[in-house]
């Protein structure tokens, strides 16, 4: 069982180094590697309506309108207040582009050379735009202190959370 666990994790090293991609999992229980590059489609209309309105406002501007529009635009089913679709676990399930994140007390302090910024997210929604790495994600959102009410992208390292509580949520129809 452990040559075999040895065996998955070598497995994903050399594939996220050999293709450029951390896109991977390793499920402990099954002991394979689980590719997550197979965007649902419904993600990737997601971010296809992202990408038309960066540096823009959706709806009034508010954080969640950018998330509001288009799960109602394309038919996504969701509870039209803050359950974006199924919750999903970043330590277990593949995150995607296209995926919501909903903030709840944030507070996350980030290094920037000598300097930590400290940003405080007390009931924020975003949209995960790019998967860096398990946990490391830019975002897409707006009505933040560096975009105003347009669409804007940040870094967002889920390590750098001090306090607080988030969920994942993956549209469905």
């Amino acid at each position: 069982m452990k040559v075999k666990l040895i065996g998955v994790l070598v497995a994903a090293i050399f594939l996220s180094y050999s293709f450029n991609c951390p896109h991977y999992l390793i499920d402990n229980h099954k002991n394979t590697v689980i590719n997550c590059d197979s965007t649902p489609t419904l993600n990737q209309d997601i971010i296809a309506y992202v990408n038309k309105h960066i540096k823009r406002t959706v709806g009034r501007g508010e954080c969640w309108d950018l998330a509001a529009e288009p799960l109602n635009e394309l038919g996504a089913k969701w509870d039209k207040n803050y359950d974006y679709g199924m919750k999903v676990n970043y330590k277990t399930d593949c995150i995607y582009p296209g995926d919501i994140i909903q903030f709840e007390g944030v507070k996350i302090k980030t290094k920037k050379g000598n300097m930590t910024i400290t940003s405080i997210m007390d009931h924020h929604t975003a949209i995960v735009y790019e998967v860096k790495d398990i946990g490391k994600y830019v975002i897409a959102h707006q009505n933040t202190s560096d975009f105003g009410r347009k669409v804007g992208l940040s870094e967002l390292d889920l390590a750098n959370i001090q306090k607080g509580r988030f969920t994942i949520y993956r549209p469905y129809k």
